[in-house]
């Protein structure tokens, strides 16, 4: 069985599903996957793929789960009792062939929110792991190891004593023993560097602080719950921050393109939160825009937190942080380069929201093919409504 546990997944799932039962309980969603490598048949691991989709439906959270949950400051203990009674429902995933008959295979699901955010961290990790067991049967683990201690040899350097990261790597990992095993050396060779973990499950089990806040899929969700579509960035942050009082105060920026995420992160946002998370686009460009909207709003970059987490490898994270070091709080999220390098080209996949209530929505990435809606009417108006320009 690939996912053990109900917690197996990301932190930010949780924190999530929390506003969800307290402020859109009765809203309805549709996620869609996307395989972004070209020439990938996944056909034939459909049948494999749904059996592990099957098990992961039967797990129910246990008592020392719930109780590790309850010890956390911002989970509230009538969201740990629901999870008490709550299990995923198989009858919410369809996954089939692509009609195209390419190798390609669709899988969506549809239903409603607080009973479907729990799918696509386990989801992806299982199509991961179903893949590489067939198609790597006896993969090179010392290959694996070295090239890790390689890495996190990089960061042992004196001048980077305080350059910290983090593990984000569940949903694309090689395998979830390997996610375990990187994330043990990591805990042995950086000591006080390695920050935490996004999964719960192993945080739990190795004592390792868990990590996270908000997804896109949040944000992209408000573009249907908020009053209207132009307040809707401004609607999911201040839901959040009335659900958390101060509380897990790092903003998403680039659900409708950085540029319009300023407009909307006013002074009362950069006081009220502790930093932002970078995804998209150019992180350098990123990272000094910030500062300098930081600093134009009369507040002071150094007592803010800038996470970088879009693709990140070892060497980009040292040259983020001898760029940015001194000037403001840094952390650095690391995902597929951890837990899936061992010498085979990962899978690009994703699953995102492309509908909620039965209006789509969109994120209009920084990185353009990372934009991913199925409805081009509804793209370009979002586009016109936050003034984002279209990639060239």
């Amino acid at each position: 069985m690939i996912i053990p546990s109900l917690l197996d997944t990301d932190l930010y799932k949780f924190t999530m599903m929390q506003v969800v039962l307290h402020h859109f309980p009765q809203a309805q969603v549709e996620y869609r996957f996307k395989c972004r490598n070209s020439g990938i048949d996944l056909v034939p691991y459909i049948d494999e793929i749904r059996a592990e989709v099957t098990q992961l439906c039967q797990l129910r959270f246990t008592e020392d789960e719930l109780a590790y949950l309850r010890g956390m400051r911002f989970i509230k203990s009538d969201f740990v009792d629901f999870l008490a009674l709550f299990h995923l429902n198989e009858k919410y995933v369809t996954i089939t062939p692509a009609p195209a008959g390419n190798g390609e295979i669709e899988i969506s699901i549809v239903g409603p929110w607080l009973h479907t955010i729990l799918f696509e961290v386990p989801l992806l990790a299982i199509v991961n792991e179903v893949y590489f067991r067939r198609t790597q049967p006896r993969p090179d683990m010392e290959e694996g190891r070295r090239r890790l201690r390689e890495k996190l040899a990089l960061l042992k350097a004196p001048q980077y004593a305080d350059c910290v990261i983090a593990d984000y790597g569940t949903r694309r990992r090689f395998a979830r023993d390997w996610q375990e095993e990187v994330l043990l050396e990591m805990r042995q060779l950086l000591g006080p560097q390695l920050a935490g973990t996004s999964n719960v499950h192993f945080a739990r089990l190795h004592n390792i602080v868990p990590l996270g806040t908000m997804a896109h899929e949040y944000l992209q969700a408000c573009q249907a719950l908020g009053p209207r579509l132009r307040d809707s960035q401004v609607f999911a942050l201040e839901n959040w921050a009335r659900e958390y009082r101060g509380d897990l105060g790092i903003a998403l920026s680039d659900t409708v393109g950085f540029d319009a995420f300023l407009r909307d992160f006013d002074l009362y946002f950069c006081k009220l939160f502790d930093g932002v998370r970078h995804d998209s686009g150019d992180p350098i460009v990123w990272g000094e825009k910030m500062l300098a909207h930081y600093t134009a709003n009369r507040v002071d970059p150094r007592g803010k937190t800038l996470i970088f987490s879009d693709s990140l490898d070892i060497p980009r994270v040292i040259e983020l942080y001898e760029r940015f070091r001194g000037r403001c709080r840094l952390a650095f999220g690391v995902g597929t380069n951890l837990t899936n390098d061992l010498g085979y080209t990962p899978l690009q996949i994703v699953i995102k929201m492309v509908r909620c209530n039965g209006q789509p929505v969109a994120k209009l990435s920084d990185t353009p093919e990372k934009t991913m809606c199925d409805d081009a009417g509804y793209l370009a108006y979002l586009r016109q409504v936050f003034a984002v320009q279209p990639a060239a």
